[in-house]
């Protein structure tokens, strides 16, 4: 009997979203100009995925996290989350909705406060929703603890008494409590030792299949996201370049700029060597970035028309969308 791939539907849209910050100056702190950190970017997460996000530092992957659960409020665009429009959303609106939508923070250090025990940590989104009595919370607490591979002891600790990969476990519960839909997931294992990090990830990709959770997974570690991810975007200076799933990203790359982050990632094996595209110059500053296609100062292939004139973000191959001209 064949098996019908049904399509999961789109829980995240994310359409034309802008976030540029200002840059001050003068006695009076006037505007003097604008970092666009996040210029026009679409894309969607399908209910179910993991969507990862990668890309150089300082290219807008977590202001484009942080954009959508509305922590920085966005300069344009719009995202949906299950159909809901999230920027019209406001005061118990918006509660309502950040109830289904959680983030895990980069740094598992300065994400949990030193002066509160985990367990209050864990059941503070718990109590600002109004969910259960205090025994109640309590329970959820230690479930949420055994969920994560820790003791129910642990919730009278302190973050200081734990190790970076448990203080990270901690922050997942701490995003589980309220059994969001979707959860944000800001370079979760950048800050961990390589042994913890495959312990981390596995964690992620049990709870997602237990759960039934949604993620929006940003990296720098392509290895990690090719790990991970269903289907991946590549971010330069503000801007998606590439949208495609895993395999077709890792096998056929399109852009340049993939082609180039790919070629750098090592091989396991001391007799394979991979070809590699070295990118010359700096990433240009996102305060004045560049005209036409923002990678032209360091693409290998540029033409004229990529110094002029901005490519458009197309679909260039069945579910492989690419901004270049010359794909």
């Amino acid at each position: 009997m064949a098996v019908i791939d049904i399509p999961r539907k789109d829980l995240v849209v994310v359409e034309n979203l802008k976030k540029y910050f200002p840059v001050r100056s003068g006695l009076l702190q006037h505007v003097s100009a604008w970092v666009k950190a996040v210029d026009n970017v679409s894309f969607s997460i399908r209910e179910g995925e993991t969507f990862g996000l990668v890309g150089e530092s300082g290219c807008g992957k977590t202001t484009i996290g942080r954009t959508i659960l509305q922590l920085t409020p966005a300069t344009g665009g719009s995202v949906f989350f299950d159909g809901e429009d999230i920027f019209a959303k406001k005061g118990a609106e918006l509660k309502r909705l950040r109830r289904n939508m959680q983030i895990v923070f980069q740094d598992p250090y300065s994400s949990l406060d030193p002066r509160v025990p985990v367990g209050e940590t864990i059941a503070e989104g718990l109590q600002i929703h109004g969910i259960g009595t205090s025994k109640e919370r309590a329970e959820i607490v230690t479930q949420m603890l055994a969920t994560v591979g820790l003791n129910p002891y642990h919730a009278r600790r302190y973050p200081h008494e734990f190790s970076g990969g448990q203080r990270q476990r901690i922050g997942i519960a701490r995003a589980l409590a309220l059994r969001p839909k979707f959860i944000v997931c800001d370079e979760p294992v950048s800050a961990l030792d390589v042994s913890i990090q495959s312990q981390v990830l596995n964690l992620l990709k049990k709870l997602q299949a237990e759960f039934g959770l949604t993620y929006l997974f940003i990296a720098h570690n392509l290895s990690v996201v090719e790990h991970i991810s269903d289907r991946i975007g590549v971010m330069y200076l503000g801007k998606i370049v590439e949208v495609t799933d895993r395999e077709t990203l890792y096998r056929n790359p399109l852009h340049p700029y993939t082609q180039a982050l790919l070629s750098a990632i090592p091989i396991p094996n001391p007799r394979l060597k991979r070809s590699r595209i070295v990118l010359t110059g700096d990433v240009p500053s996102p305060l004045n970035p560049p005209p036409g296609c923002r990678f032209h100062t360091r693409c290998p292939v540029a033409k004229t028309i990529c110094r002029e004139a901005e490519p458009a973000f197309a679909e260039k191959q069945p579910d492989h969308w690419v901004a270049c001209h010359l794909v």
